[in-house]
């Protein structure tokens, strides 16, 4: 077997078999090496690494496009079954090959450190723990994906649902939320029992690795040579500090605007401030094309370059943004390393939060396009942490153009009511944000008292009530204390959270710039996502004019013009 027969698209494999893949990894590994031909060895392996994953990446989207597909669940049960063990064996035997040799290349000096850090890490009687801990975030898709419920005759998902909450009148916000939570609760054992069960396979993964703890694990896997659990608890108090008191402000004014005595949780999704009088919530589009040309228009007017390429998305049919019965939850965009492509997956039901969800995952996309051209697969895998400031920025760089005049969504009114709605979101995810982590600390560095559902429930309450003061529960404390059911990333990608914390401080940051140069900070946004994983953390952040600090000082800044600006919008 030769590289030259290495097919050049995923039609031409069956993902499905180890057999597709296990010549070339076999290939490389007995290739004998020398000073002249290491590069063309690592261009092989990026190659075949990249018809890896665009191969499970396809079958992942497939699934998730419909959950309730047999054939489409068991093709993505036959890839992790039979074809992500097989490889994983096979490429840590690559990367130790690779290790042995004095690679003198500046361009791979990250890339071998992480696959140092990663051929350090690996454990093969992991393997199928993975295996298992991937079947187990399978059918948390498949639980939280046939949730529905009847309403008004009709059958609705979470997600359709969830329209309801942006209704004026607040009986109907109030059946919505609550029809919500009884679907959520009704399967409390169940995701508890789910939960349980990871939580023992990912033990026995961190003993298995010699670490004391999961959380410990987590770190060395996802690469955070950067910062420390300690730097999360850091970051933690500067959003109890600088950030908690202006959510409870957004809090009190939307209660003092709804001329009610207390705010209650079907109340914070809905703002007088946005949707005054009698002017109905933003409806921005009605159907999937509408959503497509109108943020078409607005990437145009940011940058004509990232307009390209999101045409390009939508020529190819790598958007698939609506929602419907049987699709997972939640919005995510894939990247798809062959034909160095993105495709974007999400849920939309034609309100503006669904326009924010595709300028966040288009913001990724832009990232695989502008990362089309290093030459190494791994190159292009920048830290999560930064991962997210692209998709964040973009929320911002995006803001001044909502209006129908530069091609967007809105009249100059409606534009400025979106830009304070999803302001406000800025300053009231950071406290969500911080539980969520926090959680995860608490859960995987008291792994028995966390085997037992009930102490994850009291725990996540002790840090609701820390972060999230301002809403009243009486009567659903069930609901409150079962929150992190509702957080998918809980489930299946343990501590991936707190990028996005870090993320939109450093986009806040980006946002900052652009106020004053907003052409120069695209520019720099650009450059920054154009270095892949080519530079550590804190130069990628400061590439896109940022600085990679979390403190109270610069929390309290950037916050404060936030508050600024929500205020000149609302006096406009």
């Amino acid at each position: 077997m030769t590289f030259s027969s290495l097919p050049t698209s995923i039609d031409d494999v069956n993902p499905r078999r180890w057999e597709s893949f296990e010549p070339y990894f076999a290939e490389l590994q007995q290739r004998v090496l020398d000073g002249g031909n290491i590069r063309q060895w690592l261009v092989d392996w990026s190659n075949l690494s990249a018809l890896l994953w665009e191969s499970g990446a396809m079958i992942y989207i497939a699934k998730s496009l419909d959950t309730a597909d047999k054939d489409k669940e068991q093709a993505f049960l036959d890839y992790v079954n039979n074809v992500v063990p097989q490889a994983t064996i096979a490429d840590q035997a690559l990367k130790e090959r690779l290790l042995s040799l004095d690679v003198q290349d500046e361009d791979m000096t990250l890339v071998l450190r992480n696959m140092r850090n990663e051929a350090d890490l690996f454990r093969e009687e992991n393997v199928p723990l993975h295996t298992e801990l991937a079947k187990l975030d399978n059918e948390y898709d498949k639980i939280t994906g046939g949730l529905k419920a009847d309403w008004d005759g009709e059958e609705k998902n979470l997600v359709q649902l969830g329209l309801y909450l942006k209704d004026k009148e607040r009986s109907v916000r109030g059946r919505a939320w609550k029809t919500t939570m009884d679907l959520w609760l009704g399967k409390r054992d169940v995701l508890n029992k789910l939960y349980g069960d990871m939580l023992a396979l990912r033990r026995q993964v961190a003993e298995n690795a010699g670490l004391p703890d999961y959380r410990a694990y987590s770190f060395r896997e996802k690469g955070r040579f950067d910062y420390t659990p300690e730097a999360c608890f850091t970051f933690h108090e500067a959003i109890e500090t600088a950030v908690v008191p202006a959510a409870q402000r957004i809090y009190e004014k939307r209660r003092q605007e709804l001329g009610v005595d207390v705010l209650r949780p079907w109340d914070t999704s809905w703002s007088v401030t946005a949707d005054t009088g009698n002017v109905p919530p933003l409806q921005p589009y009605q159907k999937q094309d509408e959503l497509v040309q109108g943020s078409l228009n607005i990437f145009n007017q940011v940058d004509p370059d990232l307009g390209r390429h999101f045409a390009v998305m939508a020529e190819e049919e790598l958007l698939d943004l609506d929602t419907r019965s049987g699709k997972a939850l939640g919005g995510y965009c894939s990247s798809l390393p062959v034909r160095k492509r993105p495709f974007i997956f999400m849920n939309g039901v034609g309100i503006h939060d669904n326009v924010q969800t595709l300028l966040h995952e288009a913001g990724h996309a832009f990232h695989v396009f502008e990362t089309a051209n290093l030459p190494l697969v791994w190159q292009t895998e920048s830290p999560m942490e930064f991962a997210e400031v692209a998709s964040m920025s973009m929320e911002m760089l995006a803001a001044p153009y909502l209006t129908k005049a530069d091609g967007g969504f809105y009249s100059p009114s409606e534009a400025a009511r979106a830009r304070i709605e999803h302001l406000e979101g800025v300053i009231l995810f950071l406290p969500y944000m911080a539980v969520v982590d926090a959680f995860q600390h608490w859960v995987y560095t008291n792994l028995d008292a966390a085997m037992d559902a009930a102490n994850c429930d009291a725990a996540w309450d002790a840090l609701w009530h820390r972060f999230m003061p301002g809403v009243d529960w009486r009567g659903y404390e069930a609901s409150r204390m079962t929150g992190w059911h509702r957080k998918p990333h809980i489930f299946s990608v343990p501590f991936y959270y707190i990028e996005y914390g870090m993320a939109q401080v450093g986009a806040l940051q980006v946002w900052r710039n652009s106020l004053i140069d907003q052409a120069g900070a695209v520019a720099a946004y650009r450059r920054a996502l154009a270095l892949g994983g080519r530079q550590p953390l804190p130069e990628l952040f400061a590439a896109a004019g940022a600085e990679f600090r979390f403190d109270t000082d610069l929390l309290t800044e950037l916050i404060a013009l936030v508050e600024r600006t929500i205020e000149t919008l609302k006096a406009d």
